[in-house]
């Protein structure tokens, strides 16, 4: 009996020893890690919680992220990390979205730091699928996913055509997404008896037109526009522009290169594509100054809260949507077009391209637009149109690489202006980004290494540009204060971003960029001065906000940069791409950068949006009735 007992408990043991080793080999091992770096607008959170080694979960978190770009990768990659059980990179794209990827990669790393692994284990390479080659039928082929390409597309497909957009890059957006000011539009309801400023304004650019005195379209302009501001003048009421003035400030911002025909397309409708965007949620009711300009044209967004923000980041997420709505939309990313295909009377009727994966995309249609935008990320073009610009730093999107103007131009397209391309002398000389023209048109200051204004802010980007580069170190410091930065979002974000360097008082901002104290703070109250009295002795500036006078103070160091090729395709002011001699190539189409002569030799700021919403309608417009 003692024996069978003894029996039993042995057995007994022996089952919970096994239990045990059951329940040991079973019991799962769970730890999380957080991770924080700086992303596009602030910092990006990241925690990543691993069972058994395994991925399970993640959380990311990034409110400053440009919403409809940035905002992307934040709500998508927690998913394909924990599909991929790693960190993968599965966007590919320029602008915007660049920084934010690689803010959240490292705050990803530093997570799994954070839980105790080693971050290189668990990096995973996207593999695409190979596809095959594709053929589709539509009536409109759109080449450029930009501004242009966008709403050239909207308009064609409200007309009741079908249309296929084919982007290069992995996401939309182009140039049009990182440009940072507004839109210039002129006799909008949004310029009110405060719009017009000063009337030295208006006179400096009377006095301007008189060195153009051979140039008929000038001279005519300028002795409408003159008469124009006598009425005005001998009876105030409301504010003072016109569409004559716009043409007048562009004509003379572009050196009286312009073509004067697409001037005053541009100009005269500029009011109406205001309007326009509004039909697709795009408000751009912000009214201000920028360079250039006589009055205060350009048109701004702005957020809930009332402050502006970047015009790029806000438009281009809306005409995706927009696009997207459209069922007879479609749009193939990492697409490059390679060629425009033609029938036997030489009229476009589509394109190929090549997919991501390698394969062939061919697009039979009735018309083809080209809204590819220029050639300003192609360093070695740039060259050599300009071979004085090899070396300058580029604000361009990936994707601008000039493929639209070359495949044009085998058709026999004509090209004008190619050798003009524009500086923006406001690049952040460190990471390229660009920095709004909009702070000098709301009161930031230009200082140099010596700690002193140089130049009158708001002139054309050219002659800023230029007198920039003649400054020790060819860079200054853009200057704003507090005030400023309670009222833009695109200044929070600068500072959120690292880029701005700040100080208390004139003297401790002075330390931090390591300029002279004294002489900086002599020429912040000067500049004050001039301010109170609306006059600038020194560099006659016209456009005057509020002084800089509200602590704490703010600068960002910027330089010039390659920023916009003003030449392009010969176009009409119907958007036909023309021959070398001036003949229609039939079924083609072109608007935005990739064409030449509105913008002449210089392009004011805020005319690169008016010129891709006012053509790009035209484009899809003139398209879609003239299909057989």
């Amino acid at each position: 009996m003692k024996k069978r007992f003894l029996a039993i408990l042995t057995a007994l043991a022996l089952l919970l020893t096994a239990a045990s080793a059951l329940a040991a080999s079973t019991e799962t091992t769970t730890v999380t890690g957080t991770g924080t770096a700086r992303g596009f607008g602030g910092e990006i959170t990241v925690t990543i919680t691993l069972i058994d080694g395994e991925i399970a979960y993640v959380e990311a978190t990034g409110d400053g992220e440009t919403q409809g770009i940035g905002s992307n990768i934040i709500a998508e990659w927690p998913e394909a990390f924990v599909t991929a059980n790693g960190i993968i990179d599965t966007y590919t794209g320029a602008t915007f979205a660049s920084i934010t990827r690689k803010g959240f990669i490292e705050a990803a790393r530093a997570a799994l730091e954070d839980a105790g692994v080693n971050p290189d284990d668990y990096i995973r390479e996207a593999v695409d699928e190979a596809a095959d080659d594709v053929t589709v039928d539509t009536d409109i082929v759109v080449v450029g996913a930009g501004g242009a390409g966008m709403t050239a597309a909207i308009v064609a497909a409200d007309a009741g055509k079908n249309v296929v957009i084919l982007e290069s890059q992995p996401a939309v957006g182009g140039n049009s997404v990182k440009s940072t000011g507004g839109m210039n539009a002129a006799k909008t309801q949004f310029q009110d008896s405060n719009t017009f400023g000063e009337a030295a304004g208006v006179e400096k650019t009377l006095k301007a037109a008189e060195a153009y005195a051979d140039n008929e379209a000038i001279a005519a302009l300028a002795a409408i526009v003159k008469e124009q501001w006598d009425a005005y003048q001998a009876a105030p009421e409301g504010y003072f522009d016109s569409t004559e003035l716009f043409a007048l400030d562009t004509l003379i911002g572009g050196k009286g290169l312009n073509n004067p025909d697409l001037v005053n397309t541009l100009v005269n409708n500029s009011d109406a594509a205001i309007a326009w965007l509004e039909t697709v949620g795009i408000d751009l009711h912000n009214v201000a100054a920028f360079g250039g300009a006589s009055v205060k044209r350009i048109h701004r967004p702005v957020n809930d809260e009332g402050k502006v923000v970047s015009v790029g980041a806000y438009v281009v997420p809306r005409l995706e949507a927009a696009v997207k709505e459209r069922a007879n939309i479609t749009l193939y990313l990492d697409t490059t077009a390679t060629q425009i295909l033609t029938n036997e009377a030489g009229a476009a009727v589509g394109v190929v391209a090549t997919g991501k994966t390698g394969n062939t995309v061919t697009v039979n249609a009735k018309a083809v637009i080209l809204a590819t935008g220029g050639f300003g990320a192609n360093l070695p073009m740039v060259a050599s149109y300009a071979p004085q610009l090899e070396g300058f730093m580029t604000t361009n999107a990936a994707g601008i690489q000039g493929q639209g103007i070359e495949m044009a131009q085998a058709l026999g397209a004509g090209t004008v202006d190619m050798d003009q391309i524009q500086i923006h002398p406001t690049v952040q000389a460190d990471t390229a980004s660009l920095i709004t023209e909009g702070l000098r048109g709301d009161g930031a200051v230009l200082i140099n290494a010596n700690g002193e204004r140089f130049i009158d802010e708001v002139g054309t980007r050219d002659v800023v540009s230029a007198a920039e580069i003649a400054q020790p170190g060819s860079f200054s410091w853009l200057v704003v204060d507090q005030k400023m930065v309670d009222a833009s979002s695109v200044i929070q974000g600068y500072i959120n971003r690292g880029l701005m360097l700040q100080g208390d008082t004139y003297e401790a901002l002075a330390a931090e960029l390591g300029i002279p104290a004294d002489a900086f703070a002599a020429t912040m109250e000067k500049w004050n001065g001039y301010v109170a009295e609306k006059n600038d002795p020194d560099f006659g500036r016209t456009s005057f906000a509020n002084p800089l006078d509200t602590a704490p103070f703010y600068a960002v160091k910027v330089t010039a940069g390659i920023h916009h090729t003003m030449g392009g395709l010969t176009i009409d002011p119907a958007c036909h791409v023309l021959t070398a001699d001036g003949q229609i190539i039939p079924g083609l189409y072109a608007a935005g950068e990739v064409t030449g002569g509105v913008h002449g030799g210089n392009r004011l700021g805020g005319n690169a949006v008016a010129d891709i919403i006012v053509f790009g309608r035209i484009a899809g417009e003139q398209a879609a009735s003239e299909l057989q």
